[in-house]
């Protein structure tokens, strides 16, 4: 059976002209499905008993449901999130004395082949559905309220998978959450991560979806950055750049560099170099991630007199630079690590 929230409200209007009822009903529909993210046709308590029960002979609602729920030492919660078809995701609550941030997944498993990268050893199963999407930030939303007395202030696309490759559902996951009808959070404080794919930032710069862009970067070499994601040999740094440059043109919004330090690795005065250059082409900042072991020999050596010099020096150069705390590594929530151990 098909479920309702693939239907957009257009769909939903001719669908109840269909069946002789008036099209204000799928207003009410919609916002049960979007607004207020119901999952169960029954409890749509301003329609009638007779057409709740027709809408159930038709259409069905898929939620997701939490499988397993971990609690960090440091406040941060893992959901292993089960689908309808009992695939499994994880999404994360990463809470600080002011916010509240959801990690949210797009995609199960990845396709891509980041080497440092817990999740790029799952094979990539499927997309997320738009209503997938949406259901993992409603859900911790409410555990944001539940465990932190406070809504959820912000959202990350940095979970499992390449948003870029699930770009349509992606996009219309952002409209549903950011829309006055849906759960209307404002779409600067939500980060799209991607790992780099020129066309789909030059996409995503053209929707005027006005949410924030970081790039999973980790060198400025390309040589290097190859060897760490090789998947990027497909995407060069120079064109990767004139995407950024493209979408800070049609944005006016600056660019935030994810930066991983392995000694031996990134951690050269020519790294440090080469980044700064590569920042002063498009307005930017750096976040130097803390990076978490997943058990592979030569990126589990962090480097933090290296990650010192990245700071004084960006600094100097005018870069705006952060070192982003680790959290949940104790449940293997930070990033890097999500993996589904769960459903081992």
């Amino acid at each position: 059976m098909k479920d309702i929230r693939t239907l957009s409200l257009e769909q939903l209007t001719d669908y109840f002209l269909s069946i002789g009822e008036k099209p204000f009903r799928a207003k009410q529909v919609y916002d049960w499905l979007w607004s207020k993210n119901l999952h169960s046709i029954d409890e749509m308590t301003n329609i009638s008993k007779n057409l709740r029960e027709k809408i159930a002979q038709e259409y069905t609602i898929n939620p997701v449901s939490v499988d397993l729920l971990q609690k960090s030492a440091d406040g941060t919660i893992k959901n292993g999130v089960k689908l309808h078809d009992g695939l499994l995701v994880e999404s994360v609550l990463i809470p600080t004395e002011t916010r509240t941030t959801a990690c949210v997944s797009s995609q199960v498993g990845c396709s891509l082949n980041c080497e440092f990268c817990a999740t790029a050893r799952l094979k990539r199963m499927r997309n997320l559905e738009v209503a997938e999407i949406v259901d993992q930030v409603a859900l911790i939303d409410r555990q944001s309220k539940l465990y932190f007395d406070r809504p959820l202030s912000n959202i990350v696309f940095m979970g499992m998978g390449e948003p870029m490759m699930n770009y349509k559902n992606v996009v219309e996951a952002i409209r549903k959450i950011t829309q006055p009808e849906g759960l209307g959070m404002s779409p600067r404080r939500i980060t799209v991560s991607t790992s780099g794919i020129p066309k789909m930032i030059k996409m995503l710069a053209d929707e005027e979806v006005k949410v924030k862009l970081a790039l999973s970067l980790h060198s400025a070499i390309e040589e290097k950055r190859n060897d760490i994601m090789p998947f990027s040999e497909k995407f060069p740094l120079t064109d990767i750049m004139e995407a950024l440059q493209y979408w800070y043109s049609k944005t006016g919004s600056p660019v935030t560099f994810e930066y991983c330090v392995w000694g031996g690795i990134n951690d050269t005065e020519e790294d440090i170099k080469a980044l700064i250059k590569y920042c002063r082409k498009v307005p930017s900042k750096v976040n130097i991630i803390q990076y978490n072991p997943i058990g592979e020999g030569k990126f589990d050596h962090r480097s933090t007199k290296a990650e010192e010099r990245y700071v004084s020096e960006l600094t100097k150069a005018g870069i705006t630079v952060m070192v982003r705390k680790s959290r949940g590594g104790d449940i293997d929530a930070a990033c890097g690590q999500l993996a589904n151990k769960s459903a081992e």
